[in-house]
């Protein structure tokens, strides 16, 4: 029987499957998820969509499929992956369900409630930021961008209501940037070799 890989070896950005391996990565599948949907989310913050197709997409491949993501990261040992597709995983749901008892009446939230749901996140996403600074340049740019956006949401909330567009347009290239990392691991094991660098760790 193989022995299994190291802690050291797994992590959210770098596949360990190649074509024989006995499991993918379900990075790939988290970051899509996180990626997609948060580039459909700004399309309606920037108005150009409606809030349906986000409140659909939201629950399914950004909260079921980047949940389900997150606890496979965890089977693997990878505690990084385990914790930020499992908590943006619910981050999705929980945006959704908040959207949907809006709609309905259910529980209403008001617009500084969500500001302050806004603010949760923010500390969230400044805690996990330099983990991924540490795995490689392109994680560690997803989350600066990620958490440069929820600032700038944050101030749009309690201020200016122009920082939620520009913050809109800023989430776009974060949402880019995490396809991006996600296509290099795809693809570094599609070809056997890294197509699409994500560059060395920003802090050691």
């Amino acid at each position: 029987m193989n022995a299994s890989p190291s802690h050291e070896q797994i992590s959210a950005a770098e596949p360990v499957a190649h074509p024989h391996a006995t499991h993918g990565n379900p990075a790939v599948v988290g970051l899509a998820g996180f990626g997609m949907t948060t580039i459909l989310l700004q399309f309606h913050n920037v108005g150009w969509a409606s809030l349906g197709p986000v409140i659909w997409t939201g629950l399914i491949f950004g909260g079921l499929a980047q949940l389900i993501a997150g606890l496979h990261e965890g089977k693997i040992g990878n505690n990084f992956g385990y914790t930020a597709f499992t908590s943006y995983g619910c981050f999705w749901i929980a945006l959704c369900l908040i959207q949907i008892g809006n709609a309905t009446g259910l529980f209403p939230v008001s617009h500084a409630d969500i500001g302050w749901f806004l603010v949760i996140w923010t500390i969230y996403t400044a805690v996990m930021t330099p983990g991924a600074m540490r795995a490689n340049a392109g994680l560690g740019l997803v989350f600066i961008t990620l958490l440069t956006g929820f600032i700038l949401l944050v101030i749009g909330h309690f201020g200016p209501a122009v920082f939620n567009v520009i913050a809109g347009y800023e989430l776009m290239l974060c949402g880019v940037l995490a396809l991006y990392v996600m296509a290099h691991t795809i693809y570094k094991d599609a070809f056997g070799r890294d197509v699409l660098p994500v560059g060395k760790p920003m802090i050691g």
